[in-house]
C-alpha cells in the first residue's frame, strides 16, 4: 500500500497532475455558476454533456457504460416533460394520470420527470462513494446540488401548470 501512495504522490506533484486540477476547478465552478443561474435547460444540458463525457471517456465496463446510457435516456425524459409541462393544457393530462396518492409526492404528479431526477440523484450519491479526488468528489457534490436545483425548479412549473400555490401550501417536497 505505502508503494501505491508513493506513485500517487509522484503523479499528483507533475505538472499535468497540477493543470488536470485547475481544469476540473474550473468545471466545478461552472457547474456551480449553472445551478446559481436556475436556468432548467442549461442545468439538463450542462448534466447531459458531463454524462455524454463521462460514457466516452471514462466508460470502463458494460455496467457503467448501461448506466450511464439510461442516465442519457432519464435526462432526455425531463426535457420532454419540461415541454409538456409548459403547456397547463398538456400537462393535466399527465396530472390526471397520475391522480391517485401513491403517484403523487408533495401533492404533485410523481411523474416521470421526478422520477429520473431522482434516479440520476441516487446516481450520483453512489458515484460518490467511489474512489475519488477530493476535486472529483466536490463535482459530484455540484452535480448532486444542480439535481435538486432541477427537482425544484421543475415542481415550481408542475404547480404552476395545475394550480397550486406552492407559497402556500407547505405540504410540498420544496
Amino acid at each position: 500500500m505505502s508503494r501505491e501512495e508513493g506513485y500517487v504522490k509522484k503523479i499528483n506533484d507533475t505538472l499535468a497532475a497540477k493543470k488536470l486540477c485547475d481544469v476540473r476547478n474550473d468545471l466545478c465552478s461552472h457547474i456551480r455558476n449553472v445551478g446559481k443561474s436556475g436556468d432548467l435547460s442549461s442545468l439538463l444540458d450542462t448534466e447531459r454533456g458531463i454524462i455524454k463525457n463521462d460514457l466516452l471517456r471514462y466508460s470502463n465496463s458494460k455496467a457503467m457504460s448501461n448506466s450511464l446510457k439510461t442516465a442519457l435516456v432519464e435526462i432526455d425524459v425531463v426535457k420532454k416533460h419540461v415541454v409538456l409541462v409548459c403547456d397547463p393544457v398538456q400537462y393535466e393530462v399527465i396530472n390526471e394520470a397520475y391522480s391517485l396518492s401513491k403517484n403523487r409526492k408533495g401533492g404533485l404528479p410523481y411523474d416521470e420527470a421526478r422520477q429520473a431526477i431522482a434516479s440520476h440523484y441516487t446516481r450520483l450519491r453512489n458515484l460518490d462513494k467511489a474512489r475519488l479526488t477530493s476535486v472529483e468528489k466536490s463535482i459530484i457534490d455540484m452535480r448532486m446540488n444542480n439535481m435538486k436545483i432541477m427537482r425544484k425548479l421543475y415542481e415550481k412549473m408542475q404547480a404552476k401548470a395545475i394550480g397550486i400555490d406552492l407559497a402556500r401550501d407547505k405540504g410540498h417536497s420544496l
